[in-house]
């Protein structure tokens, strides 16, 4: 299972949250990033992302996507689930790796998702 950002979402990721502008992590965590991961844990299978091939990441997209999949997912099955590619950036793993272990998100059910 792949999530190529370049081409799944946008080579040109935003901020943090949707009120901010397109393509932002609270947009990609929702529309992309849970539905997948639930995929991948409910099949066990890994989760590639790939992070090639994009105009940068800000840091408040990458917290808000892997921090905020924390509100959905246990820490351990998340780091556990995801394979990373960034070779245009390779601090992009140690961010999300960060943001995943330092989050103080509460875990809530997936399906307050869909009740926006």
């Amino acid at each position: 299972m792949e999530i190529i950002l370049a081409k799944d979402f946008s080579i040109s990721p935003g901020g943090r949250y949707k009120k901010y502008g397109p393509y932002s992590g609270e947009e990609f965590r929702e529309s992309i990033l849970v539905p997948k991961m639930s995929e991948a844990l409910a099949n066990n299978e890994k989760l590639t992302i790939d992070f090639d091939n994009i105009f940068g990441c800000s840091t408040g997209f990458l917290e808000e996507s892997f921090g905020g999949l924390t509100m959905y997912f246990a820490k351990e099955d998340i780091l556990n689930t995801l394979v990373l590619i960034a070779n245009d950036d390779l601090e992009i793993k140690e961010d999300i790796i960060y943001y995943v272990n330092n989050s103080p998100r509460k875990r809530v059910p997936i399906r307050k998702l869909t009740n926006n």
